[in-house]
């Protein structure tokens, strides 16, 4: 423990040596690299959006990786069309034997068939239109009946693949829609995508139709980052909900560190050419303690909560982290202790002789 003393006097004599001013030089805590400048805080009177005077962001644009909830309600296939197997034919035919109806629907099986009954036997369909197939059913129910009346419809196809659940916006900007093929949705609205979706659709269904929603909001962030007293920074990344404050982001991140200070300060960036970024200082004292609404600000998708450190826990940890390698090649502390343990007793000498 006495070492530990001994080791931080030492580094602290220095720094003090360190920070008296001279021609030319700059002070040893002046910063070197200093936070964007910009105008005083906004006043309570501002428009800029805080807490109990919050707004409604844009509209919002779909970006890679978001999550769309998709759900077709409506999928026919375009005339004309082709029975396949395990499409589903509904048949209705007039006259028929009492004891054997035909009113119903019925599966085309894996050979391209439909079963009549034992009385009418099997009739192959596959491959022909709805009109194709009503003849060739006529044909072989004529066989056992007087002029039948018959009259065929889809019931189901196998061909039409449903959609529904999640679909990922792909990093090329994308959504997957299997079989019929895919859709470039990045910067479109909920509405604009179930359009653009529905168009090519139609390509091969006749008039369908979708609900499009957004499951997952995974392309909107802002940032939570907490310097880290010396021993790095740390970074959060956060989804953007439309609803957060600065409270909020703060607790996202477990509250204020041990190594952290109260300066807390908002870096909204600006679009590219348009203008400088935007610097909201956070009195946080004031919106915990005080339940000020002044400074707890919304938060907007791309903003940059800093909290900053303690800089008393950083110049410990600067000096800790100095002091350990000077004292193993030059023994500083082993060589301090031993001259003020000499001071101590020829002191303690001086006082005994006198």
């Amino acid at each position: 423990m006495n070492q530990r003393r001994n080791q931080r006097a030492c580094w602290l004599a220095i720094l003090a040596l360190a920070m008296i001013p001279s021609a030319g030089c700059t002070a040893f805590m002046a910063p070197r690299q200093p936070i964007p400048t910009a105008p005083e805080g906004p006043s309570a009177q501002s428009p800029v959006p805080r807490e109990l005077e919050m707004m409604s962001l844009d509209r919002y644009r779909i970006e890679p990786p978001d999550i769309l909830l998709i759900t077709a309600i409506k999928i026919v296939p375009k005339p004309p069309h082709k029975v396949q197997p395990f499409d589903g034919l509904l048949i209705r035919v007039t006259g028929t034997l009492p004891d054997q109806p035909i009113a119903d629907a019925f599966a085309v099986d894996p050979e391209g068939m439909v079963d009549l009954g034992p009385a009418y036997g099997k009739v192959p369909v596959a491959g022909l239109t709805i009109d194709e197939a009503q003849d060739a059913v006529r044909r072989q129910v004529a066989q056992v009946l007087a002029e039948p009346q018959v009259s065929i419809s889809l019931a189901f196809s196998s061909g039409a693949q449903p959609i529904s659940g999640e679909h990922l916006v792909g990093p090329d900007g994308r959504v997957n829609l299997g079989t019929y093929g895919s859709v470039y949705v990045t910067g479109l609205t909920v509405e604009e995508a179930k359009a653009k979706i529905e168009e090519k659709l139609s390509e091969k269904l006749a008039d369908p139709e979708v609900i499009v929603d957004v499951f997952s909001y995974n392309s909107k962030k802002y940032y939570i980052i907490t310097q880290g007293g010396g021993f790095g920074d740390n970074l959060v990344p956060q989804p953007i909900t439309g609803n957060e404050t600065v409270l909020d982001a703060i607790a996202a991140v477990g509250g204020i560190s041990q190594v952290s200070s109260t300066k807390i300060w908002i870096a909204r960036p600006a679009p590219n050419g348009v203008g400088c970024e935007q610097i909201l200082p956070i009195a946080y004292e004031d919106i915990t303690r005080g339940a000020s609404t002044a400074t707890n600000y919304q938060i907007l998708p791309g903003d940059r909560v800093f909290i900053a450190e303690d800089p008393l826990v950083k110049l410990d940890a600067v000096l800790s982290r100095f002091s350990r390698p000077i004292e193993r090649v030059f023994g500083t502390v082993s060589l301090g202790t031993a001259t003020i343990n000499r001071i101590v007793r020829f002191g303690l000498g001086q006082n005994q002789g006198g």
